[in-house]
């Protein structure tokens, strides 16, 4: 092909622009170059086939992705050649090699800059380069070693990072910008933000965006109906000329995607050189943010602004006074906002929170090795420690080496156990790379396929394909497809009154305490092996009483939300929640007599409530129990040639040491909590359900029996073999049933057991649909109910179309689900007391 001028093009570069107008009639950007176009471009560097003047630089700078990603690695070492002089290209001279070495943030970038540290050219380029830079991990010490033998350039490069030149090579914010508002009325869910059926497109955040808010929200009508969001007028306010900022009253409820917060990101916020498809800086406002969601923006480098957003208005021109911390609207008084955090200004100049901990990390290493002592401006005050801890509050400390951490108190507990569930696995994929991880230092990673194993389509086929090797190779433990649900089998591995996190907000840990997270903080665990954590406050709940023997668990889950109802600690509003669980941990006690498998359910739960994480007392007998299965399960997993091994046998150690001498942490005499809920369980004389669509909509059976069912389903996280065993002794005889009857085993052990005892064969003899063990319905991301369908469930949540379109969704025990099964209607509590009373 030749160009008008006469010259050749590259069949790379032909190829390229018709992959280019591919996705720009969908309005969307190039993907990023893969190793073979890198490759490629590489070449045209040095043939006569020229691109246009100024494209091969362009591509190459802006469109590899950084870090590990195999394109970089084609990158960075072309580069790091023409930097050590062992290749000359007329478009870069070793010095420009250098800083585009720098631009790629971390990785082999950052190993090659290292090497070019005592090159008599180039040293004090590499230097300077990489005093923007904080993605360092252990090449620090190879630094201070350059330092101690005399190299200027490493000295230099010690000296910058001591006066925090990672964080002031960064551009301030603006004192005050201007925006147009994208106004949506209401609760925005991650699932709103991000569509669980939309789950393969996440990795390609612009495609994936694509999505947001696809089936509408208030007056924002989507462009079709659970296909394309409100695209068509997200550009028509962009054509404008005008940056967009987004508003609502409530956001971030719900899963723990951070594909959610890319989604904003890509419509709201602004681009970031050399990383194609990536922005940042989004500016989201609303009155109430979901915790979770709240950190991902933080972590992002996003502006998540808390204010009164009930004058605001959808088109409406804003002014943002980030100094006053007032929002100006032409006709209306001054609207006063904090930010997010404290650190909020910190953490958007130097490109999020993780980068801003890096930094931090980095400048207190530098001033460490240099004995210098100096104010810092990114540094953080110390807080007066309380007199008495809680339970939560004591493990936290043991996780930092410490007695305790108080409400307030900022720290970086060490995270020995991290789950990385299948639909967020190719984002976290990506984020390992950007960070540079090539080894985990959590002492247990554990992938799994539980979301998409069931159905799997090609993209889920290639995940599975490529995934294990990914996380092996850092030293990560991987399940197999149709293995189960993560949550049950992490907890299995616990090491009690230690913490983790995990990529799903229902990574809630039994024993110990999980701060779930958004994939890329999960990343930055497992890579880093701790993670930042502000210490929360608690909510105490304390159960009282004996559970009457026909309710079960689930009831005491629903209980929480019903009770904390009663005391005007919560309410339903869409536009102005109360909800004293948001944002906090919850600390269970008065249940010591559960096993660990069953105070898991109270635990799972507490992410509808909104809370943070969750602890619960449980007795040393039961603890020890658990424990010494689960080290069963790993000698089982060892012998069918589960791996990583090394990861799996310093598990099973870690834990015969804590059966040598068992502890468990209890909260101190004196302990203070932010609320106290007292729950009577002799109070309690019938089940209680979550109704239409909020999981906080707690009601008695009996204000709702006898409404007609289309679907059940038994399954998800918060089941047991039990659960569904129950159900058999309703079904024995049967031959169908009049709904839409899902099953679906939590693990492979418990669907051994249910098929032991007969249980699933009795069940798919009566009509019951049987799925493999995995999260099944409960996502919504495969299997789906028909739509309106009134469905009653065991899942997680209940959010407006999560597990169908427009689908009314009861969350309830196993014991209604199974008789609203079989009747094709909520039961009342004659029926229900005939069978379990």
């Amino acid at each position: 092909m030749l160009r008008d001028d006469g010259a050749c093009v590259s069949q790379f570069y032909t190829d390229y622009l018709a992959h280019c107008a591919d996705r720009r009639a969908l309005n969307l950007p190039p993907l990023a170059l893969d190793p073979s176009q890198v490759k490629a471009l590489i070449e045209s560097f040095d043939s006569d086939s020229e691109l246009p003047p100024g494209t091969a630089r362009a591509l190459l700078m802006n469109g590899v992705r950084p870090g590990l990603d195999p394109g970089a690695a084609v990158k960075a070492k072309f580069l790091k050649e023409i930097a050590a002089g062992e290749r000359v290209i007329r478009e870069f001279t070793p010095q420009a090699a250098v800083f585009a070495l720098g631009s790629m943030i971390s990785g082999h970038c950052v190993d090659y800059l290292v090497e070019l540290l005592p090159h008599p050219e180039v040293g004090d380029a590499a230097a300077l380069a990489m005093s923007k830079l904080v993605h360092v991990y252990g090449q620090f010490d190879r630094i201070t070693q350059f330092a101690d033998q005399g190299v200027e350039s490493a000295k230099s490069l010690l000296a910058w990072w001591e006066h925090e030149s990672w964080f002031f090579a960064r551009a301030s914010l603006p004192t005050e910008f201007t925006l147009t508002l994208f106004r949506v009325a209401g609760e925005v869910t991650t699932d709103d933000l991000s569509p669980a059926g939309d789950v393969s497109t996440r990795v390609d955040v612009p495609l994936h965006a694509r999505a947001m808010l696809k089936f509408g929200k208030g007056t924002v009508a989507p462009d079709l109906h659970g296909v394309t969001g409100p695209m068509t007028l997200l550009e028509r306010m962009r054509s404008r000329g005008d940056r967009l900022g987004f508003c609502t009253d409530i956001v971030g409820t719900g899963s723990s995607r951070a594909s959610a917060t890319n989604s904003l990101m890509w419509h709201f916020g602004e681009d970031l050189p050399g990383q194609p498809n990536r922005r940042t800086r989004a500016v989201c406002i609303a009155r109430q943010f979901a915790p979770i969601f709240l950190n991902t923006q933080r972590d992002y480098g996003a502006l998540p602004i808390i204010a009164d957003v009930s004058a605001l208005e959808m088109g409406q021109v804003i002014t943002i006074h980030t100094q006053r911390r007032t929002i100006t609207a032409m006709g209306k008084a001054d609207i006063r906002f904090a930010f997010g955090a404290d650190d909020t200004l910190m953490e958007a100049r130097a490109g999020g929170r993780i980068n801003l901990v890096l930094g931090r990390k980095l400048t207190e290493r530098a001033r460490a090795f240099l004995a210098k002592g100096r104010d810092s401006v990114v540094s953080l005050p110390a807080r007066q420690a309380p007199s008495a801890y809680s339970q939560a509050q004591k493990i936290v400390g043991k996780a930092v080496g410490r007695m305790g951490v108080g409400p307030g108190d900022y720290c970086e507990p060490r995270m020995s156990a991290i789950a990385l569930p299948d639909d967020a696995g190719p984002s976290t994929a990506d984020e390992l790379s950007d960070l540079g991880c090539q080894r985990f230092e959590s002492d247990l990673v554990l992938q799994s396929f539980c979301h998409t194993s069931a159905y799997p389509g090609p993209s889920d086929l290639q995940v599975q394909r490529t995934l294990p090797a990914h996380i092996r190779n850092r030293g990560g433990v991987v399940l197999r497809p149709g293995d189960g649900i993560i949550h049950s089998w992490l907890n299995k591995f616990l090491i009690p009154d230690q913490m983790g996190t995990g990529a799903d907000s229902h990574t809630r840990f039994p024993l110990g305490l999980s701060i779930p997270a958004a994939s890329n903080l999960v990343a930055f665990a497992a890579a880093t092996g701790y993670m930042p954590l502000t210490m929360p406050e608690s909510v105490l709940v304390r159960f009282r009483g004996t559970l009457k023997p026909y309710l079960t668990v689930r009831d005491m889950v629903h209980a929480i939300p019903l009770v904390a109802r009663r005391l005007g600690l919560l309410d339903l509003s869409k536009t102005k929640r109360k909800n004293v669980f948001s944002g906090r941990l919850i600390e269970v006690e008065g249940v010591e007599w559960l096993s660990v498998e069953s105070a898991f359910e109270i635990c799972d739960a507490t992410a509808e409530r909104g809370a943070l994480g969750a602890t619960v007392a449980l007795s040393e007998a039961r603890v020890i129990e658990h424990v010494s299965a689960g080290i069963e399960l790993i000698d089982s997993m060892l012998a069918a040639g589960y791996g990583d091994r090394g990861a799996l046998v310093g598990r099973r150690r870690a834990l015969e040491q804590w059966l040598k001498e068992p502890t468990l942490l209890r909260a101190d005499p004196g302990a203070s909590y932010a609320a106290e809920i007292d729950i009577d369980l002799d109070e309690i004389g019938e089940p209680i359900l979550c109704c239409p669509n909020d999981p906080d909509d707690a009601r008695l059976l009996s204000d709702i029996q006898q409404i007609a069912v289309d679907e059940v389903f038994i399954g998800s996280c918060m089941t047991r073999a039990n659960h569904f065993s129950d159900a058999r002794t309703i079904f024995e005889g049967r031959h169908s049933v009049p709904v839409k009857f899902w099953v679906a085993p939590p693990t492979r052990m418990a669907k051994h057991e249910l098929i032991e005892d007969g249980t699933l064969q009795t069940l798919g003899a009566a009509g019951a649909r049987l799925e493999p063990p995995g999260c099944s319905l409960c996502m919504g991301n495969q299997a789906r109910t028909a739509e309106n369908a009134v469905v009653v469930s065991t899942s997680t949540r209940n959010y407006p179309n999560r597990m169908g379109n427009g689908a009314q969704v009861y969350l309830a025990s196993g014991r209604v689900a199974a008789l609203a099964a079989r009747s094709g209607r909520l039961p009342s509590m004659a029926d229900y007391l005939t069978v379990f009373g």
